[in-house]
């Protein structure tokens, strides 16, 4: 029965029962609404009812004995009663002094089911729908949860699904409902077009978009569903990148998109305007706050007169200000940067103004859309917390570092006005993604242990509690064995420090008769100290066995022979185990645009450490590396990067140990096996006491492949020299601790597949010594799940 209609029979009740008789609605209105005025009820009767009790139908009226009521007040009672789900018809009237309440009980669910779903499984579904076992059947209700399951469809490319419903009684009040979903056929994204872009071209864009167009292995990744409002941050997106590329006038023209229904798949149609590249005119602060200098906070700019225009470098330069300005005692102290486009030679100079800005406070912190993730996790990646002053540079750096973490698909921060003029609610939608990855690594060594291979499964978000533990085993098929487990708390005691430890096992053999063994643990901390430099600190206890292979006696000691082993292992299995008692620090500099797939920015570390705080090693070791990345054509979107690496390390009590000295290899110069450089003892590799290593590379999409394969080829070179010994040999003859440079030549196959980044490379060395050992295939790979 419609609400309208239930009103009027309320009425006509109440005119009836006051002694207005009448053939006109109008004035049965009329009429009741004089009675009711006047109308105070002595009791209220319920009928109707069998599993509702009479009392909860008479708290949920809000006419009350004893007091007088309005029409107004049925048609809320009524309103009420149908809110509750229970009712499917509510008549109220009054008889003398009683107010009479006659309503019909609606059916009780007994069952919900699904059927023709094959895509969303039932639990899902069941997630989605309101409509539960044992609560009352609602048309309304049910027709909402048809629209959810659509939605549900919609947003895994079915936007054709179609949903109906069958109501089956099974007992006198009780009925099965089943939703009858025919899940159609999937929408595709045939085509993005991109229209206007001259300096980038349509693969690069492509890149930037989250929307992609279907292919074969788009079933995985569901990034081919099409969807307006991903449509919206592709847009964003865009704007972005070529903010931050120097092309400051950037606008997205239109985004049309257009439905083949005949081949269910969508075109979509990105228009821009890229405008002029700009570069950065001439940069000053000014300031108007007493007491702070804008020469002084110059050194603090990311942007610099004559490079290229930059958003990012312009919001880093505001917050690195804002932050300077908080510490000197003014939290409210605003930051705004001035554009002063100059047409003629295409520069735009920038001031930044920082004046006292306007007093206002956080009063709260609200968290919305994170199912998995606990807010804690969520709040303590801003600087600020209830109470404190509004600064909206800290709140935009609290959304760059919320979406560092990997943890979420979208963050969103806005602004809501609080219960006083100087009060701000900060509101933080976020919309949690899986965290969990499992990793394959392989290669083959000639000579070697043949095929290597590794499994690893991490998880960056543990629990939603945001901590790190990656499990990681690998084998070969000549003994070789590896075990490591990690662990890291970001915050540790509430801090911004990421405390962790290490546990690592491993075994292999060696070309020789020996086996070698190590067990140990790594305790961490690291701090950052900008939003691009950390720094950490470590201490590593470590054991290390060696045994002659085939010589292991029941008690567990190795037994050897002095005619099977060169001199120095002779004395590494006599004197095991051995011990290792390693403090160490680094410092580690990011400014990587990406981590899967970079395209500009630097990485650096440089770590040094000293091993003698007990155990068998007494060394000093210091080794760094350094790589950068930068386009080499944004037409064609061609990556290139250098890299370079050192280290070196000396003996600080007497001679150092095999394992002391640097080991480099195939990770460092592909085409050459692990431990595959530097000084021998017959078949046995002894390290260097120094290493330079250099790499150059360029990759580029493969050509004659579909883009949404995401390949990518690669070619290189690679050089370096592992040199030096200070390892006792007695009386074996060393070869290779001269300064010999090693190099190679290879091309790569780099696929960002639905798993993550597989890598498959091929190396030749160009430049070989006759004792060093090649390998020259090499496949890495790292999967989500």
């Amino acid at each position: 029965m419609k609400a309208g209609s239930r009103f009027l029979n309320a009425v006509s009740a109440v005119a009836l029962s006051a002694g207005v008789v009448s053939s006109g609605a109008g004035v049965a209105v009329l009429a009741s609404a004089v009675a009711a005025q006047a109308a105070v009820i002595q009791r209220i009767e319920v009928k109707g009812v069998q599993r509702v009790s009479p009392e909860a139908v008479r708290s949920n009226i809000s006419i009350k004995p004893g007091k007088s009521f309005s029409n107004t007040d049925i048609d809320e009672s009524v309103k009420q009663l149908y809110a509750t789900g229970f009712f499917s018809d509510v008549r109220i009237s009054v008889s003398g002094s009683t107010l009479v309440v006659s309503v019909s009980e609606a059916q009780l669910i007994n069952q919900v089911v699904f059927n023709g779903n094959r895509k969303i499984k039932d639990e899902k579904l069941r997630g989605i729908v309101q409509t539960q076992p044992m609560g009352p059947y609602s048309q309304a209700l049910t027709a909402a949860d048809i629209s959810r399951i659509k939605e549900a469809y919609a947003s895994i490319g079915r936007s054709d699904v179609e949903v109906t419903t069958q109501v089956v009684p099974v007992a006198e009040g009780r009925v099965n409902l089943a939703f009858v979903i025919n899940e159609g056929e999937r929408t595709k994204i045939s085509k993005i077009n991109f229209v206007g872009n001259n300096a980038y071209g349509d693969s690069r864009l492509q890149s930037v978009i989250q929307t992609k167009q279907s292919g074969v292995l788009s079933f995985l990744t569901r990034k081919d569903v099409y969807n307006e409002d991903k449509l919206r941050a592709d847009e964003e997106a865009l704007r972005q990148f070529y903010y931050n590329h120097g092309y400051a006038d950037f606008r997205v023209v239109s985004s049309d998109v257009s439905l083949n229904e005949a081949g269910n798949e969508y075109t979509i149609t990105i228009t821009v305007d890229e405008g002029e590249r700009y570069k950065f005119g001439d940069v000053k602060v000014e300031s108007t706050v007493e007491g702070v200098d804008g020469a002084d906070l110059q050194g603090l700019l990311e942007s610099h007169a004559g490079s290229t225009y930059s958003a990012k470098d312009v919001q880093k330069s505001m917050e690195a200000i804002s932050q300077r300005v908080a510490a000197k005692g003014y939290p409210f102290a605003r930051v705004v940067p001035r554009g002063d486009r100059n047409f003629g030679n295409n520069t735009i100079g920038v001031t930044y103004l920082v004046d006292q800005g306007e007093r206002a406070y956080v009063e709260r912190i609200e968290i919305r859309g994170n199912t998995r993730t606990r807010d804690y996790v969520i709040r303590r990646e801003f600087d600020l917390s209830e109470g404190d002053a509004f600064n909206q540079e800290v709140i935009t750096r609290a959304k760059r570092r919320l979406e560092a973490l990997g943890y979420f698909t979208s963050v969103n921060i806005s602004t809501q006005q609080g219960t006083a003029p100087d009060r701000v609610v900060l509101v933080v939608d976020v919309e949690d993604q899986p965290t969990g990855s499992f990793g394959i690594g392989a290669g083959y060594s000639v000579g070697g242990d043949g095929l290597v291979l590794e499994a690893s499964v991490e998880e960056k978000n543990f629990l939603g509690r945001g901590q790190f533990i990656r499990l990681a085993v690998g084998g070969g098929f000549e003994d070789s064995r590896t075990y490591n487990f990690s662990f890291t708390e970001p915050y540790f005691l509430g801090y911004r420090l990421a405390a962790g430890f290490d546990l690592f096992k491993s075994q292999t053999s060696s070309n020789s008769d020996y086996k070698y063994e190590e067990q140990g643990v790594t305790f961490r901390v690291t701090a950052p100290i900008t939003e691009d430099l950390a720094t950490t600190v470590r201490y590593t206890y470590k054991q290390i066995k060696y045994k002659e292979d085939g010589a292991f006696g029941t008690d567990g000691i190795a037994h050897t022979s002095d005619d099977t082993l060169s001199d120095p292992y002779i004395d590494l299995i006599e004197e095991s185990p051995w011990k290792q008692s390693i403090i160490g620090h680094s410092f580690v500099y990011n400014t990587l645009d990406d981590r899967t797939m970079p395209r500009e920015g630097i990485y650096a570390s440089l770590t040094h450490e000293y091993a003698g705080l007990g155990g068998d090693s007494d060394y000093y070791k210091v080794y760094g590396k350094f790589r950068y990345f930068h386009p080499l054509s944004d037409e064609f979107d061609i990556i290139g990067s250098v890299s370079a690496s050192a280290g070196h390390v000396i003996a600080t009590d007497g001679k150092l140990n095999v394992f002391d000295q640097f080991q480099i290899g195939g990770k460092e110069l592909r085409g050459f096996d692990t431990q595959g450089i530097g000084a021998r003892a017959g078949d046995d590799p002894l390290g260097g006491t120094t290493y330079f290593t250099a790499s150059a590379e360029a990759s580029f999409p493969m050509p004659l492949v579909p883009q949404d394969l995401n390949l990518r080829g690669a070619i290189f070179a690679d050089a370096g020299t592992l040199y030096g010994n200070d390892v006792s040999t007695g009386r074996s003859t060393v070869v290779g601790t001269d300064m010999s440079v090693r190099a190679s030549v290879g091309a790569g196959i780099v696929w960002l597949s639905p798993f993550g980044p597989l890598r498959f490379d091929y190396a030749v060395p160009v430049a070989k010594e006759d004792y060093d050992e090649v390998q020259n295939f090499r496949f890495s790979m790292a999967n989500q799940f």
